[in-house]
């Protein structure tokens, strides 16, 4: 399909630049650490640290991944959370979302030391962003939002974007960095999400419409205007019988109606999903980056 944005030689791409940084940095006596911090066994939280830690390993970076029990306190997380922060052959800490009932998720992100917070949640982080200081995290799948723009050649200066989704991990960053005033942004951002009057009517105005709002096939046809490009974020999995695991995992965006009507558009998988991974990689060799001149 000729309007398909391939997520994964994106990725790659990113990844020939960070293999040059990370070979610079380690002539410098520099090598990037980040550390992954997953608690209890969920099965999609597992395989995401096992792949983040693979990418890792395979760029050369030191890597940690801590496996705690799903039993942890919240105190005995903040300790690990504080050995983390002193360790100076971490430069990145990554603490896997969803954690347990237990654990109040917002308390374990102010621990972080916000020059270690690669996925850019910290209050200080998210206040950079909101400011335009480039000396901050933004987060990655937002970042690789962009990036994916950027590189497939889509104009986002002037175009009208429409966010469809809220949450701090995507909808609200991924507007700030679009309408930011530098590269890759300068976009007019509408945020819309599931209690949006006429929706469809805001939707179809997109120029560029990112769905984000964790709902199987969601956007359909209706919702898209001829033309416009789609990036899907969704990750949902819809059961499969044909499939040997049970399921399969489609996105937001009702792919086979949608895009016929799309000038570009993103799979899900092989879409945003690599592009997380390699800015989680990209906001870490930053950390050691900023380390090392410090």
């Amino acid at each position: 399909m000729g309007n398909l944005i391939d997520g994964r030689s994106i990725a790659e791409k990113v990844y020939v630049d960070l293999r040059r940084e990370i070979a610079d940095l380690k002539s410098k006596g520099v090598t990037p650490g980040l550390a992954v911090v997953l608690v209890g066994d969920n099965p999609a939280s597992r395989t995401y640290v096992r792949s983040k830690d693979k990418m890792s390993r395979e760029l050369g970076l030191h890597s940690v991944k801590l496996e705690l029990p799903a039993s942890t306190t919240q105190s005995e997380l903040l300790a690990r959370v504080e050995e983390l922060n002193c360790d100076p052959k971490v430069h990145g800490i990554l603490v896997q979302s969803p954690p347990p009932k237990q654990i109040d998720e917002g308390a374990i992100v102010r621990a972080l030391d916000p020059r270690k917070d690669v996925d850019g949640f910290h209050p200080l982080n998210v206040a950079k962003l909101a400011m335009g200081d480039p000396t901050g995290f933004v987060p990655c799948t937002p970042l690789g939002v962009q990036r994916l723009l950027i590189e497939s050649k889509i104009d986002i200066a002037g175009a009208h974007v429409v966010v469809l989704g809220r949450s701090m991990i995507v909808g609200k960053p991924v507007a700030l960095l679009l309408m930011q005033k530098a590269k890759g942004g300068d976009a007019t951002v509408t945020v819309a999400h599931s209690r949006s009057k006429n929706l469809e009517e805001i939707t179809r105005s997109a120029d560029i419409l990112i769905a984000a709002i964790g709902r199987a096939h969601f956007v359909k046809a209706d919702h898209v205007r001829d033309g416009a490009v789609i990036i899907d974020v969704g990750i949902n999995r819809m059961d499969d019988k044909t499939n040997e695991r049970g399921y399969r995992l489609v996105g937001d965006v009702a792919f086979d109606e949608v895009a016929p009507k799309a000038k570009a558009i993103t799979p899900v998988p092989g879409g945003v999903g690599p592009m997380t991974i390699a800015m989680l990689m990209s906001n870490t060799v930053k950390a050691a980056r900023m380390f090392s001149s410090a």
